[in-house]
């Protein structure tokens, strides 16, 4: 049995696919493969362990062969992954839920809470030798506690996220999700309301949805109308949830005061006009960066594949 490992990656997975027998084999490039480089690549393996950055559709599974039993995708989200191409060749697909999920929340809470105190402008202001006193009225921004925050999507991370708002800040909040959370709302005083009815209340807005089609510009130019001027918003899912354009239409006209990204409608590509705005905090999709997840997201992924190359069930099937 052969695993194939799209880019090395951190934690034990390689060293528990070989202490269970098998050949492991890692993308020596380690850079994201192109797509007919991938094709060759993982041609004749009974596994792969791929990344959010691999786009896996039927015809790379048939590039891969037969004998190919699960793909393990080191993520949470599977939007790269061609689910209907799997279930018609009978190939598992994994993800690694759970374990990431505080290190995302606490991600979402550091971009919120960066936007609202301006903290990367004023960082860069420092650096560049221009605080020469004390201003009254420098780098203001909203106070956190009390606020309402709107979340849209009451996964485990959304779930997370309305713990620390309102453990830590009691935080008044709203959310959206296609099913009601009754112990989170008694738990965190948290009322479910529709998108459209939170938007104009919500002084912060953060999405945890999965990508789906009927999530893809779930915020779009006329919800980002709905929303208060001085409203904050806040994505680590995934990039195609915003209308990147419009978002950057709205944060140069003064729609709504700010935003914080972590993901991007065309990975690694950016909106035009995107990278130039002071109001927008940007990162490389690092949520889930803390050596804890990552080392976790590894055992999983391995764990599944191994349950898979020995005849069981893996645990985190996402079908």
């Amino acid at each position: 049995m052969k695993v194939f490992i799209t880019r090395k990656i951190p934690g034990p997975a390689q060293e528990m696919l070989k202490a269970a027998g098998f050949e492991v084999v890692v993308n020596s490039q380690d850079r994201v493969l192109s797509k007919d480089q991938l094709k060759k690549a993982v041609a004749g393996f009974d596994a792969v362990l791929s990344l959010l950055s691999d786009h896996i559709d039927g015809e790379v599974m048939d590039a891969v062969g037969p004998q190919l039993k699960i793909i393990a995708n080191y993520a949470v989200g599977f939007d790269n992954i061609d689910i209907t191409a799997a279930k018609e060749r009978n190939i598992f697909v994994t993800n690694t839920p759970g374990v990431l999920t505080e290190a995302v929340a606490e991600h979402t809470f550091a971009l919120l809470m960066a936007a609202a105190r301006r903290i990367v402008e004023s960082d860069r202001f420092t650096k560049e030798g221009k605080y020469k006193q004390w201003e009254p009225f420098g780098f203001l921004g909203p106070q956190i506690s009390g606020k309402t925050i709107g979340i849209i999507g009451l996964g485990r991370i959304g779930s997370q996220v309305g713990q620390i708002a309102f453990g830590g800040f009691r935080m008044k909040i709203l959310y959206y999700d296609v099913k009601r959370n009754s112990e989170f709302e008694m738990e965190n005083q948290a009322k479910l309301s529709p998108i459209d009815q939170i938007l104009p209340q919500a002084d912060f807005v953060t999405l945890h949805v999965p990508l789906l089609p009927e999530t893809r510009h779930l915020i779009n130019e006329s919800r980002l109308k709905m929303m208060k001027k001085t409203a904050i918003l806040v994505n680590t899912s995934r990039g195609p949830v915003v209308d990147e354009n419009a978002l950057v239409d709205a944060l140069k006209n003064g729609t709504i005061a700010a935003a914080a990204l972590d993901v991007y409608e065309n990975e690694p590509n950016l909106a035009d006009g995107l990278i130039s705005l002071p109001n927008v905090i940007l990162t490389p999709h690092i949520a889930s960066a803390t050596r804890e997840a990552r080392e976790a997201m590894s055992k999983t992924a391995a764990e599944n594949i191994i349950a898979a190359l020995t005849g069981t069930r893996p645990s985190s099937l996402v079908y």
